[in-house]
């Protein structure tokens, strides 16, 4: 008879649910391991031996044949001590394994050990198999149990594993949901904080490059902004973090996940992440690596579904720069190497802060500029022309002494959390609009595909005249054009207008760089 249970490998940042099949047969006592698998499951015989001896379990005089299905998938881990162990186990007493998974290292004395690897795999787990019988190692319970949407049963030993199989220990399934504050749309809820450790009130007469902000924020629409030293780029850039949209249950386990392959604190939070690279970061950092067995996401990648910050822009290195404009335009980063090909989703909201030449005063009228013209065009062009065209929003923000005080530009209050609720009020009409991916997932305006953007941003006959003439006069790039017409998209969801009209083209147009 042939037995199975599951498992998982890692397969770049996801994870592959393998099934471990054992089967006895008539032969030469021998202990097989087939499906792909590296040295460290090879070694995994000698362990189970040693265990099962040690704990007086006797194996039959027959040949034992273990396979890991699917066998074209490279696996590797010594997680899979355990489901092989129980396997030959199950099958001397006639037990059925196929709705278990099964994660641990085990010691010759028949102990469950811990390794970090199973960690994000059991974040793959609650996502694709939600509600699936695990067996875990008692150990590392206290991380384990805050994982969501598993029925978990932890064990000390094999001896406690088979207990679990055989119906004597008791599931933990406690952690359904999260005890943080939630908005209920369509059915389904969407978690968020609102402790504003740096709110926008504190940033003073700069109504338009806040107002730039929050449409920036409403729907993931990549901005820049320029302007002399101390006028509030950086202040207005790490205070968006706190108004972006609330998350789905989905996204903070992919969140988790991206920390657990990164060994950083593990942490559940209904807060989109914040990334702020410094520019001396070298590219793998920013891009991320991958080796045979092992995968490093990079910045962008950690960034997926949440904001990256890139302060004193021109002083990236150029490479870096130009390597931004895939995962800026494809929402994926693809790496490969001779081993291995990983694709990360980076579909992040990408803020940029930057002066007007090196010395930061050429917009000044109470400084001097002290730069060279050639030292000017060669700091403005370390941005090439690709690069600018796939931010959305480009801001030119002026100093304090140049602004009229006490004129108000916009009707809307700009403490964060006025501009967090509109922003919801806009995330709940993408998704009432139906903006999902096929795995219904929110599709942002700023992240809308070209078919998409026929779809949902509808222009009028003079809106289409409108957007015509500005493309002649201004030469704009098919890309720009799209682009205006999802910056459009969302100052008239954040107006609460289900058509885009003519003012809410304009007001993309002038947010472009010409």
């Amino acid at each position: 008879m042939t037995n199975k249970i599951y498992c998982a490998t890692q397969e770049g940042l996801d994870s592959k649910v393998i099934e471990v099949e054992a089967t006895f047969c008539r032969g030469l006592p021998t202990f097989n391991i087939t499906g792909l698998v590296s040295s460290s499951i090879r070694e995994s015989q000698h362990r189970v031996s040693s265990s099962l001896a040690n704990l007086g379990i006797d194996l039959p005089p027959l040949k034992l044949n273990i396979n890991l299905s699917p066998s074209d998938i490279p696996k590797n881990g010594s997680h899979f001590d355990l489901p092989i162990a129980l396997l030959i186990v199950a099958s001397k007493e006639s037990l059925l394994l196929e709705d278990w998974f099964a994660f641990g290292e085990l010691g010759l004395d028949g102990s469950i050990k811990n390794i970090p690897l199973i960690y994000p795999m059991l974040l793959d787990i609650a996502i694709c198999k939600p509600n699936a019988k695990v067996i875990l190692p008692a150990s590392a319970k206290e991380l384990y149990i805050k994982i969501p949407n598993l029925q978990m049963s932890f064990a000390n030993n094999l001896i406690e594993a088979l207990e679990s199989i055989r119906g004597n220990n008791r599931l933990i399934n406690e952690n359904k949901d999260f005890d943080f504050k939630y908005i209920d749309i369509c059915n389904q809820r969407f978690y968020y904080n609102d402790d504003f450790d740096a709110n926008f009130i504190d940033v003073k007469n700069q109504d338009r490059a806040i107002y730039a902000a929050l449409i920036s924020a409403c729907g993931f629409h990549n901005i820049l902004f320029e302007g002399s030293p101390g006028c509030g780029k950086s202040m207005i850039a790490k205070r968006m973090q706190y108004i972006l949209p609330p998350l789905s249950l989905n996204e903070m386990i992919e969140s988790v996940k991206l920390q657990a392959l990164n060994e950083q604190v593990l942490q559940y939070k209904p807060k989109r992440s914040f990334r702020s690279p410094h520019q001396s970061a070298s590219k793998a950092s920013i891009l991320g690596s991958a080796s045979q067995f092992k995968v490093n996401p990079g910045e962008i990648a950690l960034a997926h579904n949440g904001m990256i910050f890139f302060d004193e822009l021109p002083y990236f290195k150029r490479d870096i720069l130009e390597s931004l404009r895939e995962p800026l335009e494809n929402n994926q980063l693809a790496i490969s190497r001779v081993h291995s090909k990983i694709i990360y989703d980076t579909s992040f909201l990408f803020v940029a802060a930057m002066n007007p030449c090196p010395c930061g005063n050429l917009l000044s009228t109470t400084k001097e500029c002290r730069c060279k013209d050639s030292e000017i065009r060669s700091y403005q062009n370390h941005l090439s022309e690709p690069f600018l065209d796939r931010i959305d929003l480009y801001v030119q923000m002026q100093e304090q002494t140049q602004i009229q005080h006490n004129k108000k530009l916009y009707n809307i209050s700009f403490d964060s959390k006025n501009m967090q609720d509109i922003v919801f009020k806009v995330f709940k009409r993408q998704i009432e609009r139906n903006q999902l991916d096929s795995n219904g997932k929110v599709i942002f305006n700023g992240k809308l595909s070209e078919t998409d953007v026929e779809k949902y941003c509808i222009l009028d006959n003079s809106c289409k005249n409108l957007l015509e003439q500005a493309k002649m006069r201004f030469n704009l790039s098919y890309r720009g054009e799209q682009k205006i017409k999802k910056v459009a998209r969302t100052i008239a969801d954040i107006y609460e207008c289900d058509e885009i009209q003519k003012e809410h083209v304009l007001e993309a147009l002038s947010y472009r760089k010409i």
